[in-house]
């Protein structure tokens, strides 16, 4: 791989991690402010109530996914990526600034609520333009390699957010904490996007989307999806049970081991910050075993665990009495995740032709992400809530194993040009774009 590609590489993979960092502070320090816009009370129901804003910001991912999806492929890569950060820097600082419950009453909740259709609307499009992008961008024998920066940059995204969660709760006190020192971490993402729109702005399209010749007319529209509506069924259906492991064993971890294990905070913080620091690592050696074998057998081996194990290791970590135990439990469960995270992304961008590529990355993504990884957190906190939280552990079973008959059934997409992707003829009367 050339000095130009890893230059690519780079400069998408820093502009994700940003765009990740604001997008999983909100969970990291969602029990900090849970109390700040929602009146007193139960402790797990503001936690639902701040989990219901999380996932309804994936539930603008969908338009995000069509519209900035749209825009990648008729502008190009390079445009979607500046215009996603831009949105996910304004959405920062709304939160940073929104008025408590006691300032403003339900006021504030509303001004984090129109964060987070921000933040969805600017991640709805920043995953398939950076997917398509990476994967775009790399050497064809190295595309799996090339596109699992794309989770190292999203987990250091979270790494750094969690880093960041770690140094306050040693460098304030808990009272401080709750009361304003949730801000700052929205602040750091604010200006850490400032620094990624200045990168982006002079980053370098990629060959494979100035080279294509398609018809500029239907680049990104929905009448050319349409006509690769197989693939995008496909796309919901492979992404459905990664998402919900993915989210479970992130976002929802520290939550989990704090509120059901009983572990303090700060113990439940660093343990999910030393499991993700393992996990990034892994991403670029489960690639390119890709780039090797193939990307089914990591699809199938990641499904295939997660379906045996997911029950017996939540059980597990839910009786954890320490670090090294829930540690332990969580890199194990990483370990199976990686088999989708790693690759998944190149996955998506092989099965579609130039010209509806990040479209087609985009929206069916977003929709099985609205549906399952953004609900993933208030799907466990419900049953949780209603005596039978041992059923969110089926419940993410039954999602990868949904996936899991997709995986053993899909092509093979290692060896595809990308460029000799074909758009298909129109056959049939399409929806308008």
């Amino acid at each position: 791989m050339g000095r130009q590609h890893w230059k690519r590489i780079w400069v998408g993979s820093a502009g994700n991690m940003v765009e990740w960092f604001d997008w999983f502070v909100y969970a990291s320090f969602a029990t900090y402010f849970a109390g700040a816009f929602f009146p007193t009370g139960n402790p797990t129901a503001q936690l639902m109530n701040t989990a219901g804003i999380f996932a309804v910001g994936f539930f603008m991912r969908p338009v995000g996914g069509w519209l900035l999806g749209r825009v990648g492929d008729r502008r190009g890569r390079k445009a979607a990526l500046t215009l996603t950060v831009t949105l996910m820097s304004a959405s920062a600082i709304l939160i940073a600034v929104a008025p408590t419950y006691a300032v403003a009453g339900y006021g504030g909740a509303f001004v984090l609520l129109v964060a987070r259709l921000l933040q969805g609307l600017s991640v709805g499009g920043e995953y398939a333009a950076s997917a398509t992008y990476l994967t775009e961008a790399s050497d064809p024998r190295g595309r799996g390699f090339a596109s699992s920066f794309q989770y190292v940059s999203m987990t250091a995204g979270q790494i750094v957010g969690l880093g960041l969660l770690i140094v306050l709760q040693r460098t304030m006190s808990d009272e401080a904490l709750h009361s304003y020192g949730w801000r700052i971490p929205f602040v750091v993402g604010a200006l850490g996007a400032a620094v990624v729109f200045y990168l982006r702005r002079t980053m370098l399209e990629t060959e494979v989307y100035e080279e294509d010749t398609s018809g500029a007319e239907e680049r990104g529209t929905l009448r050319a999806l349409w006509r690769h509506r197989r693939e995008a069924f496909l796309v919901v259906a492979l992404t459905m049970g990664g998402t919900v492991a993915y989210y479970t064993y992130t976002t929802y971890l520290t939550k989990y081991l704090s509120n059901s294990a009983g572990l303090s905070k700060e113990t439940a913080t660093l343990v999910s910050f030393t499991a993700l620091i393992v996990f990034a690592c892994l991403q670029p050696l489960a690639g390119r075993l890709s780039d090797r074998i193939g990307r089914r057998p990591l699809l199938i081996t990641f499904a295939v665990g997660s379906t045996v194990l997911t029950v017996p290791i939540m059980t597990l970590l839910k009786r954890a009495d320490g670090f090294w135990p829930a540690l332990g439990l969580s890199l194990l469960a990483l370990v199976v995740v990686t088999g989708y995270t790693s690759i998944n992304a190149c996955v998506k961008a092989e099965l579609f032709p130039t010209g509806v590529r990040a479209l087609g990355v985009a929206l069916p993504y977003a929709v099985a992400n609205a549906l399952f990884g953004g609900t993933a957190e208030y799907v466990a906190l419900w049953f949780k809530n209603a005596g039978i939280e041992s059923g969110f552990s089926w419940y993410v079973a039954g999602c990868t194993a949904v996936s899991l008959v997709v995986y053993i059934t899909m092509r093979e997409t290692k060896d595809l040009d990308l460029a000799r992707v074909k758009a298909r003829e129109a056959s049939t009367p399409t929806p308008a774009s």
